[in-house]
């Protein structure tokens, strides 16, 4: 069974940056390297949407509200991805899930970004 933790989630001012990391564990683990990953987000009535993934060989798509902003990132060694959260903004508050898979089939729990104006 894959489990994802994510971690780095927190409150920030506007402007300011987080890092997000999403560690995988479990017996499938070891073949992390093979899998694209994703984050999401979700803000209070609104939908998941797609943050920015990664494919397995590294190359990452974002979404374009988040470019220039965000990069993903990810370390096969450490079975873990990234989410470096740069100029943060009020929208960006929500709660972000790290997914594996494209489309993803499994979930981390999340983690909350808060962002005041």
């Amino acid at each position: 069974q894959v489990q994802l933790v994510e971690s780095g989630g927190g409150l920030v001012q506007a402007g300011e940056s987080l890092r997000l990391s999403c560690a995988a564990s479990g017996a499938a683990y070891s073949g992390f390297r093979t899998w694209p990953m994703a984050w999401y987000r979700q803000a209070p009535g609104k939908q998941r949407e797609l943050v920015a993934a990664i494919t397995s060989g590294g190359r990452p798509n974002y979404a374009d509200s988040v470019k220039g902003r965000f990069t993903i990132s990810r370390d096969n060694a450490k079975n873990t991805v990234y989410l470096q959260m740069n100029s943060l903004k009020p929208e960006d508050a929500a709660v972000y899930y790290c997914g594996r898979g494209s489309p993803p089939s499994y979930w981390g729990q999340g983690t909350q970004v808060t962002v005041s104006s």
